[in-house]
């Protein structure tokens, strides 16, 4: 049908199907779409699928090359600028469509998106890398190692702030793993995503970065942030502490939120307003750099029906500290106490944490928390469960004991573990 008129990908063409016509860019069909479909993007930017069996006339309009990004150039660095470095890991930031699966990938590099948000060039001298180009649901504790490795490095070289650009389904984790590497850093670093593409008109992409390096560049604290949406609207920016944010919405532009404690900052009106106090000042004269993460940690979700010798598997596979994500109050079945306590006594770590999200464990309230006790159950108190689990995989990696990994658990390292419970927030959609 295609073949008839002479349209090729990237032509403009008008489709007549049914009662109505369709005029726009002939896109490649994806390698898993249905092949009944033919797809094109209409001029507001958004892709629609005609139905072959329903097409009565296809008309080719223009002849056009395929697409392909080509960044404008970029402006000269602005004098008196605090030095910034935006480090490019992947994600949806940096990604634009696949024609071949009809999903996103990592293909824009830091580079580039620099270059397209020209408005950054006010805010810093600008400098861009790419570290990995990755998916987050990629990143391993491997991953997270090189990271700290190459912003310490920074660090050392002068920079003023760090920008690392990541993909907002693990960026908690990322977050959380540079939070207990680089503890008391003397300047910002700062995660940030989008949960659009930055080749989508609803991309939150531009306006997160904006944020994020003007963060990076001009606090007045330093530490080891994640800076995105705080509303729908594209008017405030929230700076949420690396080890208190998580990501509570599939989509949502504001899906990221401060769990048992309130962001540290907003960026609103082009200022940076500071929320909190007590908070790591820029220049820290105290900063340490303690790398490493295992991969002989484990976070494993408690479930009604789950069996007991789940856990006695992953420590014969190799793994010498659990983190349970209990409910309520922190608890498990009564039938894992007994096998607990024997691992307990073999020498590995157990924590435990609430699938609640807000509020902290109380395992004195019922029998089943007092023996989960007993038997060397560490309450980690309102320890988010990915947070605990990344400062677990630092902390077997730092020291070999079990009672040394309990101490370094139960020492507040980065604003992990709170003094009070803070209300839960109700999340918009």
């Amino acid at each position: 049908m295609l073949e008839g008129v002479g349209a090729e990908i990237g032509d403009e063409v008008e489709i007549r199907a049914g009662e109505k016509t369709y005029r726009g860019i002939l896109m490649a069909r994806y390698e898993l779409a249905d092949p009944g479909y033919i797809v094109i993007k209409l001029p507001n930017g958004y892709n629609v699928g005609i139905r072959v069996s329903e097409v009565k006339e296809i008309r080719k309009l223009a002849s056009a090359k395929k697409p392909r990004f080509i960044p404008p150039p970029r402006p000269p660095a602005k004098p008196g600028l605090p030095k910034v470095m935006v480090m490019s890991t992947g994600g949806t930031i940096a990604s634009r469509i696949d024609y071949r699966t009809g999903g996103v990938r990592a293909a824009i590099t830091a580079e580039d998106l620099l270059s397209i948000v020209p408005e950054l060039y006010d805010l810093a001298d600008l400098d861009a890398k790419i570290l990995f180009s990755l998916f987050s649901e990629d990143m391993t504790p491997h991953h997270w190692n090189e990271m700290a490795k190459e912003v310490d490095s920074l660090i050392r070289k002068g920079f003023d702030g760090v920008v690392i650009t990541h993909g907002t389904d693990t960026m908690g984790y990322s977050a959380a793993a540079l939070s207990f590497a680089l503890q008391k850093p003397p300047i910002p670093i700062i995660f940030v995503g989008a949960q659009r593409s930055s080749d989508r008109p609803s991309s939150d992409a531009a306006t997160n970065l904006i944020a994020a390096v003007r963060v990076a560049g001009h606090a007045p604290f330093a530490e080891v942030c994640v800076a995105m949406h705080a509303w729908h609207s594209d008017t405030v920016i929230a700076v949420h502490r690396g080890t208190r944010v998580r990501k509570l919405h599939t989509s949502s532009r504001d899906a990221f939120k401060s769990v048992n404690a309130d962001p540290i900052a907003y960026v609103a009106d082009g200022e940076i307003k500071v929320n909190a106090r007590g908070l790591n000042p820029r220049g820290s004269n105290e900063y340490s750099f303690k790398p490493g993460f295992s991969p002989d940690a484990a976070l494993v979700k408690f479930y009604p029906g789950m069996p007991a010798d789940l856990l006695e598997i992953l420590v014969e596979r190799g793994c010498r500290g659990i983190i349970l994500e209990g409910t309520g109050l922190g608890h498990v079945n009564t039938s894992f106490t007994p096998l607990i306590k024997r691992l307990v006594e073999r020498g590995v770590f157990f924590g435990m944490t609430s699938q609640c999200i807000y509020g902290r464990i109380n395992m004195r309230v019922y029998d089943t928390g007092r023996d989960l006790l007993k038997a060397g159950v560490v309450p980690l108190d309102d320890m988010l469960p990915e947070t605990a689990y990344v400062k677990l995989s630092w902390a077997l990696a730092q020291v070999k004991d079990l009672e040394e990994v309990k101490e370094l658990m139960l020492a507040p390292i980065a604003g992990e573990l709170g003094n009070r419970s803070m209300p839960s927030r109700e999340v918009t959609t």
